[in-house]
């Protein structure tokens, strides 16, 4: 009899327990920008296609949501061995449409603020300056160049699983530099690529999309040109995030990318944030040159 009245006790104990509330310590940091500032230069075109998007960062669950900017703009040139541009040209950025946070040449300014591609050159030093609720972003990149695809076929392998699809991707590497590759995907996927193995040589690499496409599908590859630190950033993104997310949401690591934040500083030639760790944005600005092939899966 005793130990039936045990085991009722420890029963209403175990069921009492299941109902107690957990609390879980969810990570916590102030609202911070964010940047989607890739900007695709397709020299066939007239203009580059300036889009900047600004997002903040919300709670843990939340999406970023589009913000709005009191200024932003882009300014470009060569900057001689004093660090002063030569031939410096801006173009001022407007909110496209009321709440998306998404920035374009202005329109209704009183000369065109559209970018020429003309302008995107080798030694070329684009500039993107943000004012975002009293506070001030910077971020400076060098036109990166790129060079076009040899060949994108469908292969027959797979890498792990079955369902995969392989596309086989050739391109001949620029033999005068040092360069650097992103690979867009589409779909969210991207891949990084040096050409520290194959310089100046014609190089191919297979890519497993990790799902089967379906026959007649229609996928974009556009290889993008890089500078190193956009590299290095992309590379470290690509290893935080996954498929269905983009490459400037905020990664599941802090990843710091070319944005700062140059509130009340008198000199921005040194942008490494030193003594000023926690004042930053997320995301990315670079201007890159872009080649892109279709394929029409078997």
């Amino acid at each position: 009899m005793i130990q039936r009245i045990v085991m009722v006790l420890i029963g209403i104990i175990l069921l009492s327990s299941c109902e107690d509330v957990v609390n879980v310590e969810l990570p916590t940091d102030d609202n911070r920008l964010v940047v989607d500032g890739l900007l695709r230069v397709d020299q066939s075109q007239e203009f580059i296609d300036v889009r900047i998007t600004l997002r903040e960062t919300s709670n843990f669950y939340d999406e970023n949501q589009p913000t709005q900017a009191e200024s932003a703009l882009i300014y470009y040139g060569i900057l001689n061995e004093n660090n002063i541009f030569e031939n410096l040209a801006f173009s001022y950025l407007i909110e496209e449409e009321p709440g998306t946070g998404v920035y374009v040449p202005n329109p209704d300014f009183s000369s065109d603020q559209r970018i020429r591609n003309a302008s995107a050159q080798p030694g070329v030093t684009f500039i993107l300056e943000v004012t975002h609720k009293g506070k001030r972003y910077f971020a400076r990149t060098m036109y990166a160049p790129a060079v076009p695809l040899d060949n994108l076929e469908q292969g027959d392998d797979t890498l792990f699983e079955d369902d995969e699809t392989e596309v086989k991707v050739t391109f001949t590497d620029d033999p005068d530099i040092t360069n650097y590759y992103v690979f867009d995907f589409g779909f969210g996927e991207f891949q990084t690529v040096e050409d520290q193995f194959f310089n100046g040589q014609q190089f191919q690499f297979s890519y497993f999309y990790d799902s089967s496409l379906e026959p007649g599908q229609e996928i974009n590859v556009s290889l993008l040109g890089a500078t190193e630190d956009f590299y290095d950033y992309m590379d470290l993104v690509i290893e935080q995030t996954t498929n269905n997310n983009g490459v400037f949401q905020t990664p599941v690591a802090t990843v710091r990318g070319n944005v700062f934040d140059i509130t009340g500083l008198d000199n921005i030639d040194v942008l490494d944030n030193v003594g000023r760790p926690n004042d930053y944005a997320l995301g990315y600005f670079a201007v890159v040159q872009e080649y892109t092939q279709t394929l029409i899966i078997q």
